[in-house]
This record gives structure tokens, sequence and C-alpha cells, in this order.
């Protein structure tokens, strides 16, 4: 919802301000057609890679903070949103709690998330599935479209 590009600017500016928290790598833009609910509005996805001696509860929890701190309201259900933040992945570690799993369960499943991911570390293997994302990503029935838009302009040291 919104400016989706100065969304994705504010979310990366707000999870570099974390202590902690270095910006390795970002994917391009990509442009995608809702997935599991109906709208008219497409998303802009991307997928960064961080360095971080956070746990992933932290880094769950920070990122809970930026998507309020952006104006994310939940409702319940999917639905437009001004933005949204997950981990993915987490190293090679695999785990299952409440309000954290990693590997993300239906990344295997989404082209908006291997799309980018691909970019990023195409050889990269899902710690479970034992495939690497570009195969996972080859894999999957035609779904939802997804557009590479570009690189994003970023304020950021490195990634102008």
């Amino acid at each position: 919802m919104g400016d989706r590009a100065e969304n994705l600017r504010c979310a990366l500016t707000s999870l570099l301000e974390i202590p902690g928290v270095f910006l390795r790598e970002v994917s391009a833009v990509y442009l995608t057609e809702p997935v599991g609910f109906s709208s008219e509005n497409w998303f802009y996805n991307l997928v960064v890679a961080v360095e971080t001696a956070l746990s992933p509860w932290e880094l769950v929890a920070r990122g809970l903070e930026i998507e309020l701190g952006l104006g994310r309201v939940r409702e319940g259900g999917l639905s437009d949103r001004v933005v949204d933040i997950d981990l993915l992945l987490y190293g090679e570690s695999v785990l299952q709690g409440r309000w954290v799993q990693v590997p993300h369960p239906r990344l295997h499943e989404r082209a908006f998330v291997l799309a980018p991911l691909c970019e990023l570390a195409p050889d990269l293997r899902h710690p479970t599935l034992g495939r690497t994302m570009c195969e996972l990503l080859r894999e999957l029935s035609p779904g939802p479209e997804v557009r590479r838009l570009g690189r994003l302009s970023l304020p950021i040291a490195g990634f102008e």
C-alpha cells in the first residue's frame, strides 16, 4: 500500500539501524501478483542478506517492530499491507517455534521469494529439502506472475 518503493527503502533503512545487523546484499525488486487473496494491488518484493549475531527470535521481533513503525496493521488473514518482513533462512538452522519457523514454511512454494533468492544465492541449499533455491524455482508449477523490475536506489553506502 502507498509508495511501495519508499516503503522498501524505509524498511531497509530501519533494518540497518538495528545494532548488530549488517547488510551484505540486496536483490532487485520483483513485482508480484497477490498470493492467497484477491487485490488490484501488486506487491514489490525483494530479498536481503544480512550478517548478524542476533538470534532468529530477535530478528523476527525487530522485523515486527519495523512493520508497525511503518504503519502495518494486522487484522488476521492475508490482505494488502504497507510492508511485510519475513525471516526466510538463518544460515543452515532449522527452527520450529510458535513465532519463528526457519526456513520459512512456504519459501519453497513461492516464486516471489525464490526468484530474488536465486539472484543472491543460486546455489544455496534449502536446509531441509536439500535442493538449491534455483532448483526449487524451476520445479514450481506456473503460478502468480513475478516480474523483475530492477534495483531499488538505496541511500546506503555501497548500494546507491
